[in-house]
């Protein structure tokens, strides 16, 4: 609404300026609709309006910074600013605004404490009077219900909740999991229980890393055994993880897949172990671990007091990386072979189980 009324009411030159053409496509529609009948011009492929007003309302991106270079600018709206290189601002956007003393505003969820935290802390400065900072949380929207967000408090990672829900600004870098000594309570079992049914997580060991294997008992959902094993020979493993696999009678396991991975899968398949792979990518990596922080947060999943596991696990960071992403890992020479482990049982062991019935001649359902 600051856009269209300082384009159209105050006749100015408006930017609107977001990370992606992605994030700029439902500005420019909504702008298209807005000013529908009251632009001079259109030009689609440059998603710039002139309005008959004379103000004018351009969509930009700002994965080509030099395409925002060398025009003045009265008002510059930065989308998800967090999210936009530093460079974009003071290199780009900032001069533009100078030549026609104009006027920004920074809109955006926290990515961490970079340079959109720094201007947002601008802003807190009751002697900074050209800066001026808001937060809204999430609740603060009354078109969003509350059980929605009572749900999502529930289900996701404390500090994914913190960052997207309240408009909190983590530390980069900051713990994942927390709540280890509440979980980590699993009973010790030596054998299988009779009905039960269990899964199995594999990270095959890279280089200088350890193979790792973990074993839930998804009916209790409880942590019943892990083994992790480093610099031996694969003939040696094989035999180790069919053992371990075989003891517990798990009905499905998942192994990530990498340089490793696959040569082992298959032969692992070739063995009849009920083995599927995982690939591991920028995308597919934190719904797995805030799967299992979520489940370890709550207590959804009871953990063995094993002390490699639980050192992993309290040594687990996260940051932010430049592209937006957030990246999971282990600090440089640690490992985290059983939280990727863990990790992929839980997985398993966390997906709903599919029934069906079949009714016999006698009218009775057999459910399987």
């Amino acid at each position: 609404m600051t856009a269209l009324r300082a384009a159209h009411a105050y006749r100015k030159r408006v930017w609107w300026v977001a990370p992606t053409y992605g994030l700029a496509f439902d500005p420019w529609r909504a702008f298209k609709q807005r000013f529908r009948g009251a632009w001079d011009q259109k030009i689609e492929v440059d998603h710039h309006i002139d309005l008959k007003s004379g103000g004018a309302i351009t969509v930009k991106t700002a994965d080509y910074p030099d395409g925002l270079r060398g025009v003045g600018v009265d008002y510059v709206v930065i989308d998800e600013a967090a999210f936009i290189d530093e460079e974009v601002w003071t290199g780009c956007l900032r001069p533009a605004l100078s030549d026609r003393q104009g006027t920004a505003l920074f809109l955006s969820t926290p990515r961490g404490r970079n340079w959109f935290y720094h201007a947002f802390e601008r802003g807190r400065d009751n002697l900074n009077n050209e800066w001026q900072s808001w937060t809204f949380r999430t609740g603060d929207n009354p078109r969003i219900a509350q059980s929605d967000i009572d749900e999502a408090r529930r289900t996701l990672p404390a500090h994914i909740f913190r960052q997207e829900y309240e408009a909190s600004f983590l530390e980069d870098g900051g713990e994942v999991f927390r709540s280890l000594n509440r979980a980590a309570i699993a009973p010790v079992v030596i054998s299988p229980e009779p009905g039960h049914r269990y899964v199995m997580g594999i990270d095959f060991a890279r280089y200088t890393d350890f193979t790792a294997c973990v074993v839930i008992d998804q009916t209790n959902k409880a942590m019943v055994a892990i083994d992790r094993f480093h610099a031996l020979a694969w003939n040696i493993q094989l035999p180790r993880i069919i053992a371990l696999a075989r003891r517990w009678g798990v009905e499905s396991i998942l192994a990530e897949t990498n340089s490793m991975g696959d040569p082992n899968i298959e032969e692992l398949m070739r063995q009849g172990l009920p083995i599927s792979r995982f690939t591991t990518t920028a995308a597919s990596k934190p719904p797995l671990i805030e799967g299992l922080v979520a489940a370890i947060e709550n207590v959804d999943l009871t953990l063995l007091p094993d002390a490699t596991l639980l050192s992993e696990l309290s040594t687990y960071r996260y940051r932010n990386s430049r592209s937006g992403h957030t990246v999971y890992e282990a600090p440089s020479g640690l490992h985290d072979d059983t939280v990727i482990a863990l990790a992929l049982a839980w997985k398993l062991a966390s997906a709903p189980r599919l029934m069906f019935g079949i009714v016999d001649s006698d009218g009775w359902t057999i459910i399987r």
